[in-house]
């Protein structure tokens, strides 16, 4: 068993997108990360639901819809309807993280709380329960090919305890900075997906870093 791959798609080609997703597919990835910025919880600005839309109708990979938004409230249902299958809201951009989590379920969508580098895994231990994956920020949000922060580990070595402890089944996921260095250290302490946009989108060969990842990540 090898950690699981979710491409991200700020990476990639986007006047050759479908090249892109099926080139990633054919190479053994298990989600596509999209990523939906806002320009005000982010500075930038990427993906709206049209875009989830056109991928649900060309890839059977499983679709990781990261809400780098405020509010993210008013856009659940949207991204749910045209086909997500992941749905992470930040705890930061939401005064009602709980009830956001929840109108993900209800929409027939897995749950994912996400955290920024700077915030405690505290925040979020009340919903650890009804979620399916944490995604934990190993770089700031809002743009790729940034440094992967190594602090990080201990907040990824930290939710792995509480997984096991208390009998969690939730997916960790970290995003930002993957190689096959940082994702082979993550998977150590416990991630369970990586998200890996520059790495693998390097215009060189896809194929082969997904392998590389598979490869350093095999029990």
């Amino acid at each position: 068993m090898s950690i699981k791959i979710a491409p991200s798609i700020l990476s990639a080609d986007k006047l050759n997108l479908e090249h892109d997703v099926k080139l990633v597919e054919e190479a053994g990835a298990q989600l596509l990360h999209v990523d939906v910025m806002d320009g005000l919880f982010v500075p930038a600005i990427a993906y709206g639901p049209a875009w989830v839309k056109e991928l649900r109708a060309k890839t059977n990979l499983i679709l990781d819809v990261h809400l780098m938004v405020e509010r993210p409230e008013r856009y659940i249902d949207t991204f749910a309807e045209a086909g997500a299958d992941i749905i992470g809201v930040h705890v930061e951009a939401t005064q009602h993280i709980y009830r956001a989590l929840q109108q993900i379920k209800q929409a027939g969508v897995k749950a994912e709380v996400v955290i920024n580098p700077g915030t405690p895994i505290s925040t979020i231990e009340t919903v650890l329960p009804i979620v399916d994956q944490v995604l934990v920020m190993t770089v700031n949000p809002g743009f790729g090919g940034q440094t992967f922060i190594p602090a990080m580990l201990d907040k990824v070595a930290a939710l792995a305890a509480l997984k096991q402890e208390k009998g969690y089944t939730f997916d960790i996921e970290i995003d930002g900075g993957a190689n096959d260095v940082t994702t082979k250290q993550a998977y150590d302490t416990g991630a369970t997906v990586v998200v890996a946009g520059s790495y693998v989108y390097d215009k060189v060969d896809p194929a082969a870093k997904i392998a590389k990842l598979q490869a350093v990540t095999a029990d």
